[in-house]
């Protein structure tokens, strides 16, 4: 896997499409924050870049559109949301599209604040061409089912009634309900083996059936899988601070790219893994 500090500028004009996940974005980690907003710089400098896509956990938490949607102008303006919405829609101006998937951690997100930066939502699984194979694009807890408490939880707060349930709740006590759902979730967490937290091997192998590759995130542990003898798992990774004491922040990244040879048509295009270590 090959390590970058921008994003492959050794080749900007091969880089057509763009895949992130598990961001964590969080006022709490400002150096997140500017990493993203460093990685939209590289994006915006990429001449051919199509789509960017957000295969779940963009923040840490996120209670509701209405959180940052029903603040005053003088509110939004200092709000930490504000910079990475602008950067974005210059983005989508430029002719990139942006698709966000839920994560577990962001499952309330909605189209209304994708639709300030002119975003679409998209459900998951997501079947994707490259170049003449299709890739099941998904967040990736869904498939960690030997983790049984987890998926009985994800099955409730994934129903409707649930999420409408919640969102009619102020935003007071929406935060409050969240923050008692992480303590509890990183308890649970600390007492289960490692295995269980991973994927399912029999769920990959299910969900990959009708595709040629799977690409997901959630599981912390990025790499490339043989998911059978002729089809390959690509994990994602989560963005991780590194020397988080000294004065200049690295904040690193495996993200997937979608390369085309400036030379060739699309039906050679290839997908990698790379490596991103943002200084910020």
């Amino acid at each position: 896997m090959q390590t970058f500090n921008h994003l492959i500028t050794t080749r900007p004009h091969e880089v057509r499409q763009v895949f992130i996940s598990d961001l964590h974005l969080s006022p709490e980690e400002p150096a997140l924050v500017q990493a993203f907003l460093a990685l939209l710089d590289d994006c915006l400098a990429l001449p051919v870049l199509k789509r960017l896509f957000i295969l779940g956990d963009w923040f840490e938490v996120w209670i509701g559109d209405d959180a940052y949607l029903t603040l005053s102008d003088d509110a939004r303006q200092t709000h930490w949301l504000t910079p990475l919405i602008a950067k974005l829609k210059q983005l989508r101006i430029k002719g990139c599209e942006i698709l966000v998937m839920h994560g577990n951690r962001d499952f309330l997100l909605g189209q209304p604040f994708c639709n300030l930066f002119g975003g679409e939502l998209i459900d998951e699984p997501y079947s994707l061409a490259v170049g003449q194979q299709h890739y099941r694009l998904e967040h990736g807890d869904a498939l960690c089912t030997d983790d049984k408490k987890y998926q009985f939880f994800r099955k409730i707060m994934r129903n409707r009634l649930t999420q409408w349930y919640l969102l009619n709740k102020s935003l007071e006590k929406r935060l409050a309900i969240a923050e008692k759902m992480r303590q509890k979730s990183q308890q649970n967490n600390a007492n289960k083996a490692a295995h269980i937290m991973d994927v399912n091997d029999e769920a990959v192998i299910q969900a990959v059936a009708n595709s040629d590759a799977l690409l997901h995130g959630h599981t912390h542990r990025p790499d490339i899988h043989q998911a059978t003898t002729d089809k390959k798992r690509y994990v994602l990774g989560d963005w991780r601070l590194l020397n988080k004491d000294t004065r200049k922040t690295t904040v690193s990244a495996v993200i997937g790219v979608i390369i085309t040879n400036a030379h060739s048509d699309s039906n050679k295009a290839n997908f990698e893994l790379v490596e991103l270590k943002l200084q910020v």
